[in-house]
C-alpha cells in the first residue's frame, strides 16, 4: 500500500506528539527532583536523606499534569517541621524550576 502524502503527514504529527510528551515527562521528573533538593534544603536534609526525598517527588503519582498533590505534599512536609509556605509560593517555586528545567533539557544536559 502507498503512504499518501496525508498518511505521512499523519505520521510526522504522531511522532512529533510523542517526542513532546517525552519531553514533557523529563522536564516535570527533572522539575520535580529540583523541587525536591529545594524542599529538602529548606527541611535541612543533608545527603542521603536530601536525595531520598527528592526521589519521593518523581514518583509516578507526581509525575501527571495535575500538580496539586505535590504542592500539598510539599506544603504538608514543610508545615510538619514548623516551616510556613502557601500552596502558591511553593507553586511558584515549582514554575520557575520547570522553566529551568526544560533549559536544561533543551541544552543538552
Amino acid at each position: 500500500m502507498r503512504m499518501t502524502t496525508f498518511d505521512k503527514r499523519e505520521e510526522g504529527f504522531e511522532a512529533k506528539f510523542a517526542h513532546d510528551e517525552e519531553l514533557r515527562f523529563m522536564a516535570i521528573a527533572r522539575c520535580n527532583k529540583l523541587l525536591g533538593a529545594w524542599v529538602a534544603d529548606l527541611l535541612d536534609l543533608k545527603d542521603a536523606e536530601a536525595k531520598a526525598y527528592a526521589l519521593t517527588l518523581i514518583e509516578p503519582e507526581f509525575l501527571g499534569r495535575n500538580d496539586e498533590r505535590l504542592i500539598l505534599k510539599i506544603v504538608d512536609d514543610l508545615d510538619a517541621k514548623g516551616i510556613k509556605r502557601t500552596p502558591q509560593e511553593v507553586a511558584a517555586k515549582a514554575q520557575e524550576l520547570l522553566a529551568r528545567a526544560v533549559a536544561e533539557i533543551e541544552a543538552g544536559r
